[in-house]
């Protein structure tokens, strides 16, 4: 059988990495010329599962090679004394389980585990699915017998098959902005922290030496904007981080030269079955907890790895799998939609009572005891408690793949 996937990031390569091992012919495309890793991107978490299936997949060395470590956290407060934490206290209640790693980083490790098995198409996207046929950008036309849409928040075969996103996304009222920068601080492995009313600002090394990383968190109504137009992206941000204080005008004097500029809203994909005839989606395309709020990656991995495993089971019957793909996923899904407001309302501040608050809590975290301190930094439960329901059962053995004829 021949599948389709949409999307060389995360999910994508774990779908086709298992779907390979099952038997499956496998084609991936990807809109951008090369793969995304650029300068390793955004820190990622990988919690429970999601470290189960890698470590499954063979790759548990290679990605804690990868892993970023965060000596100290420190909470700048122009004016005021800083507020500084070990990384290990801070991280204490994400999982036991829990790998931090750059998404670029990961992204290169799972397309070295596929790459000599899976055929990648670059700078190529799907145009039209009509069945089992498929057009693509450059006009060519080719049969499989399932599709996979595993592209991200704004996918275009979610597009096709559903319809516009304004139907289904749901904003959960702030923006991110990643872009890297010279690491004109010497930040020597810390982490700053700059927090204000309905802003937060953070800075990190990466691991080119000389780099750091600016994350820009902003509570806003909802924008009118082109997700492509990266110029009136920039120029948004500038309005929306205009007047803040600390390092923020400097950090945006850096920010016509970031090759890796992203900014994009803080929104949750919410679709009541993610499955239509042959084609499914995968990751942040068809749900996840929305961009920053941690767990996005572990569930697209989990949700990746699930899918295959119930296809091969299914023998590639897609009537059958994506059923019970959607079964489940249900409950790690239900979880990942209450996931995103509440971190989001811990991260950026409401008010002056709560900036202050956040560093008092910083300040006595590190003497309280082991079980308390994991309950005031899991976020409630959050993204690691939202994996807590999956049941990663033995990838099946290679069933009989149902015999298909492309275009029959």
């Amino acid at each position: 059988m021949r599948v389709l996937i949409s999307g060389a990031s995360i999910a994508g390569p774990t779908l086709a990495y298992w779907l390979h091992r099952a038997g499956f012919e496998v084609t991936v495309v990807e809109r951008t010329a090369s793969l995304r890793t650029g300068d390793g991107g955004q820190a990622v978490d990988l919690l429970g599962p999601a470290v189960e299936v890698v470590e499954r997949m063979g790759l548990g060395a290679q990605v804690r090679r990868h892993r970023t470590t965060t000596d100290v956290m420190t909470l700048v407060r122009p004016g005021r004394g800083d507020v500084s934490i070990h990384g290990a206290e801070l991280l204490a209640g994400v999982s036991d389980r829990h790998v931090e790693i750059l998404r670029g980083d990961l992204a290169r490790v799972l397309h070295a585990a596929t790459a000599e098995d899976v055929e990648y198409r670059f700078a190529k996207t799907i145009t039209a699915i009509e069945d089992t046929a498929v057009t693509f950008s450059d006009g060519a036309r080719e049969h499989f017998d399932l599709v996979v849409g595993a592209d991200g928040l704004h996918s275009g075969v979610r597009r096709l098959i559903f319809g516009d996103e304004r139907g289904y996304r749901h904003f959960l009222g702030a923006y991110l902005a990643v872009y890297s920068l010279p690491d004109f601080l010497g930040l020597d492995g810390r982490v700053l922290s700059y927090n204000t009313v309905d802003r937060a600002v953070a800075l990190y090394p990466t691991k080119r030496p000389g780099q750091a990383r600016a994350v820009f968190l902003i509570r806003n109504p909802e924008l009118d904007y082109d997700h492509r137009d990266a110029a009136a992206q920039r120029a948004l941000l500038r309005t929306l981080a205009g007047g803040l204080g600390w390092e923020v005008p400097t950090l945006l004097t850096h920010l016509d030269a970031a090759g890796d500029f992203y900014f994009d809203s803080i929104s949750q994909i919410r679709l009541g079955s993610y499955s239509r005839g042959r084609v499914t989606l995968a990751g942040d395309a068809g749900y996840g907890p929305g961009p920053a709020v941690g767990g996005g990656s572990s569930l697209a991995l989990v949700g990746a790895y699930v899918l295959a495993a119930e296809l091969a089971a299914a023998g590639g019957e897609h009537t059958v799998a994506f059923p019970a793909y959607e079964a489940a996923m249900a409950t790690p899904i239900a979880a990942s939609r209450r996931i995103g407001p509440a971190v989001l309302a811990t991260l950026i501040p409401r008010g002056p009572a709560q900036v202050w608050t956040m560093a008092q809590a910083l300040r006595v975290l590190p003497h309280l005891p082991l079980p308390l301190r994991r309950r005031l930094t899991s976020f409630g439960g959050g993204p690691a408690a939202m994996l807590d329901g999956v049941d990663l059962r033995p990838f099946p053995g290679t069933a009989r793949l149902q015999q298909r004829v492309p275009g029959a």
